[in-house]
């Protein structure tokens, strides 16, 4: 509107330009719910997901965005990464992170509700990332505080279940094929 307004009447001309910088940070928290179960062992989805991880973490970074982190597998869910401003170095943490057992996912889901709930008061857009191969006997229901919701499918069994995509369905959630990735 600056620029429009330094403009007048006449045609615009550089002079009339005003630049803006872009706003350090941003008011969003991703949450990011990582499925370890042993499901995500064979043919390493663990890796592929961890990857991923690695490479939103650098997208936030940019950004200058919030993150936590919630790994679930065996029969508990565990918080990764607290809330907060996402570290420039990533892979320390990530690269160790280990697999096996059940698919607890809707103890994560809790867990993320009562993380989500405590930041909800923070006026943060709160976004979910849900990354797993959808190997659990449950769909789980869409977390009602997460503004936005994104399913990274790490299904690559013959026999497809195609749960990652249902659930996108019933969340209105962006669904992301892990092939997709792979091939970037």
């Amino acid at each position: 509107m600056k620029t429009l307004g330094a403009k007048g009447r006449g045609p615009l001309q550089a002079r009339d330009l005003r630049y803006r910088a872009r706003p350090v940070g941003s008011h969003t928290l991703h949450c990011v719910l990582l499925d370890m179960s042993a499901s995500m062992l064979r043919g390493e989805k663990l890796a592929l997901a961890k990857g991923c991880l690695l490479a939103l973490t650098e997208s936030f970074y940019r950004r200058r965005e919030h993150l936590a982190v919630i790994g679930f597998s065996g029969d508990e869910a565990r918080l990764l990464q607290a809330p907060g401003k996402v570290a420039t170095f990533n892979a320390p943490w990530i690269a160790p992170l280990r697999g096996g057992g059940g698919t607890p996912v809707e103890a994560a889901m809790a867990l993320a509700h009562r993380l989500l709930q405590r930041q909800a008061a923070s006026k943060q857009l709160l976004s979910l990332w849900l990354l797993t191969d959808g190997r659990f006997e449950t769909l789980p229901a869409r977390p009602p505080l997460a503004d936005s919701c994104h399913i990274v499918d790490f299904e690559i069994e013959a026999v497809a279940l195609r749960r990652c995509q249902r659930l996108a369905r019933d969340w209105d959630a962006q669904w992301i094929s892990a092939a997709q990735l792979n091939r970037v």
